[in-house]
C-alpha cells in the first residue's frame, strides 16, 4: 500500500529532473586583423566584444566556450571577466565535438564563440534551422539564440536570431 502512495511522488520526481532548459548563445568572433591563426581583434573587434557582454550580462551565462584561437577568446573576454567565469576551449573541427559537449549542458545557459564557418553548423547541430545558409566574410554581428527545452514528452528546439553591436565602416 505504501509503495502505491509512493509511485506518483516517484514519478514527479523523475520528470522534474528530465525537465529542463538551455540556452546556447552562438556568435562568430568579432572583427579581426588578418586571416593568420594568431590574429587578434581590431578596434572594432574589441569594441564588438564589449557589446556582446553588455548584451549577454544578464542572461545567466554559466559556461562560456571558444575555440583555441586569440580572436574567439578576445571576443569571449569582456564576459568571461564581467562574470568571473573560465573561457572553456573546444576543438574548431569537428563541430559534432562542440555540440556533444552542448547536449551535455542541460539546464546552463552558454555562450559559444566560433567562426564563420561553423557557428550555423552548430545551430543546427543543436537542431535549429538558421536562416543564412552562409556568413559573409565582413559579417560579425550575428547572435544565434538556441532555447533547448527538455520535457516528459521530448526536446523542442527555439532559434531567435539578432544582431549586436554597432555596424563597422567597411
Amino acid at each position: 500500500m505504501k509503495i502505491c502512495k509512493l509511485l506518483p511522488v516517484l514519478f514527479l520526481l523523475i520528470g522534474l529532473t528530465a525537465c529542463s532548459t538551455s540556452t546556447v548563445y552562438v556568435v562568430r568572433h568579432a572583427e579581426k586583423i588578418n586571416e593568420t591563426d594568431s590574429s587578434g581583434l581590431t578596434v572594432a573587434g574589441l569594441e564588438r566584444s564589449l557589446a556582446l557582454a553588455n548584451r549577454l550580462a544578464d542572461e545567466e551565462i554559466s559556461v562560456i566556450l571558444t575555440t583555441p584561437y586569440r580572436r574567439t577568446q578576445q571576443t569571449a573576454g569582456p564576459l568571461a571577466q564581467q562574470l568571473n567565469l573560465p573561457i572553456e576551449s573546444y576543438p574548431a573541427k569537428p563541430v559534432s565535438a562542440v555540440v556533444e559537449q552542448l547536449e551535455k549542458a542541460k539546464g546552463k545557459n552558454v555562450l559559444v564563440v566560433g567562426h564563420s564557418n561553423t557557428i550555423l553548423e552548430i545551430v543546427r547541430g543543436l537542431g535549429a534551422k538558421p536562416t543564412k545558409e552562409t556568413i559573409a566574410p565582413g559579417d560579425y554581428d550575428n547572435l544565434l539564440i538556441v532555447t533547448i527545452k527538455n520535457g516528459l514528452f521530448g526536446q523542442s528546439v527555439e532559434l531567435k536570431e539578432e544582431t549586436y553591436g554597432k555596424p563597422t565602416a567597411p
